[in-house]
């Protein structure tokens, strides 16, 4: 078999060297891409609130769940993409790679059109369909006509970076993405301060940020000397690959989407109480702890190219090792965290509320309970991105769908409606019980699958024909 005609060594390399060293050096700056995102987020509101009022501030608030449930199947479909590259690099399968780049940047800037046309005649229906305030909806349908018009770009560098993240290298992507954190920065500040725009500022912003990093990305594929170079003139669907992208990047979406309304349930649960401190103490709380869940995301898509490679190579010697690799750092990870919660809490919480020791009081209550048992949920992480770089991902949506959705969906309106466990700790232990559900099922499921996979390579093998 013909080698990949790579003229230089992949930052990381997946199928050879040591697992613990690679994997971290590979998940380092995934976090940092995800940490980067949400203070870039951040920064938008704060613009908004520091200029525009609580009204604007309400108005780009509400727009999020939309946006996130909209986009996240087809940021999945990018992480398919990256599956398939994973795959055919392992297998170097070099007409493969060439293919799946190809369909995966012409379906990105067709399927960004399609969003963007939808989108933008949908969002306002979509935004009174979710009793959105009278006041506010307006305004917030402006934020997402403008924001959908930059799906285009955003698709482009979820795909694109996908790719670039299955070759070993995450480096790349977050450099595009830190500059164009900063160019949105800038120009939301700029439109907001110097052209007196609000809401239509910060969305114009974020698509022009996202215009940056688009281009910069298609220009690194464009500039590759490998199998993953992109040349524009091929752009096309090839049937294969794009059935192999929808098949692993469907589920993958939907099950972020998924999770999503799984935290609506729990949402709406908390708002039940009717309480500013207990509503202000579980957001704080939310905000602290998405900085480890970041982390865990970090080494689910770790474990996803790591598998997907190494799949494709057939190195059965290393499948249970870069499982357990996984499940070792993101267990460490998560109980320092416990140990930070634990110790310094109050005064993490302190940091976003001043003036409400009850509401550092339930902020504790989610940190003390989320927080200590949150290791499970990110062992849950790395089977799931292990399942989905096995090209299993329908079957991981599945049991997710099933553990964490219809657990807490379950629970949430039977148990959670009994008089006796009306209460806050009722809310955080459905998270608890349904970690383990998942768990449990991951586990009986993770070891049918490579029974399975291992048993075929076994009979590929017997049929290949001896040299002569």
């Amino acid at each position: 078999m013909a080698k990949l005609s790579i003229l230089k060594r992949p930052q990381v390399d997946m199928i050879n060297g040591p697992l613990l060293k690679n994997m971290i050096k590979f998940a380092i700056p995934f976090f940092i891409s995800n940490v980067l995102q949400s203070f870039f987020n951040a920064a938008d509101l704060a613009v908004v609130g520091s200029f525009c009022g609580s009204d604007k501030v309400a108005a780009v608030g509400a727009t999020g769940t939309l946006a996130r449930l909209i986009v996240c199947l087809f940021v999945g479909l990018g992480s398919g993409a990256g599956v398939v590259v994973a795959h055919a690099i392992g297998a170097q399968n070099r007409s493969s790679i060439g293919k799946t780049v190809h369909t995966s940047i012409f379906f990105a800037f067709a399927g960004g059109a399609f969003l963007s046309v939808f989108g933008y005649f949908t969002c306002g229906y979509f935004l009174r369909l979710m009793n959105t305030p009278t006041e506010i909806v307006e305004l917030s349908t402006l934020y997402l006509k403008i924001y959908f018009l930059g799906t285009i770009p955003m698709l482009l560098y979820n795909f694109g970076a996908a790719i670039i993240r299955a070759t070993g290298d995450s480096r790349t992507p977050l450099k595009y993405l830190l500059v164009a954190g900063i160019i949105n920065v800038v120009l939301n500040i700029i439109f907001v301060t110097v052209f007196d725009m609000s809401v239509d500022g910060v969305a114009l912003a974020t698509a022009l940020s996202q215009v940056y990093s688009a281009v910069m990305v298609t220009r690194a594929l464009m500039r590759r000397e490998d199998d993953c170079k992109l040349d524009l003139r091929k752009l096309r669907i090839y049937k294969k690959e794009f059935i192999d992208i929808l098949r692993i990047g469907i589920p993958s979406g939907i099950q972020s989407a998924m999770f999503s309304i799984a935290n609506l349930s729990v949402q709406t649960s908390v708002n039940s109480f009717n309480s500013t401190a207990i509503s202000s103490g579980h957001a704080t709380s939310n905000s602290i702890e998405s900085f480890v869940f970041m982390g865990g995301m970090a080494l689910q898509q770790t474990a996803v190219n790591f598998m997907g490679q190494n799949v494709g190579a057939k190195n059965r010697h290393r499948v249970h090792k870069i499982t357990a690799t996984g499940i070792v750092c993101v267990t460490i990870l998560y109980l320092i965290a416990a140990v930070i919660f634990l110790l310094w809490g109050e005064q993490l919480l302190g940091i976003y509320i001043k003036d409400s020791p009850e509401a550092i009081r339930w902020g504790m209550l989610k940190l003390t309970m989320i927080g200590t048992t949150s290791f499970i949920y990110g062992i849950t992480d790395v089977y799931s991105g292990v399942l989905r770089g096995m090209g299993k991902a329908a079957t991981s949506m599945t049991i997710s769908v099933i553990g964490i959705c219809g657990v807490r969906v379950l629970w949430l309106n039977t148990v959670f409606k009994i008089p006796k466990y009306h209460v806050m700790e009722s809310v955080y232990m459905v998270f608890i019980i349904s970690w383990i559900v998942t768990l449990l099922m991951q586990l009986v499921v993770y070891r049918v699958v490579t029974r399975k996979m291992f048993k075929k390579w076994q009979d590929e093998q017997k049929t290949v024909p001896t040299p002569a």
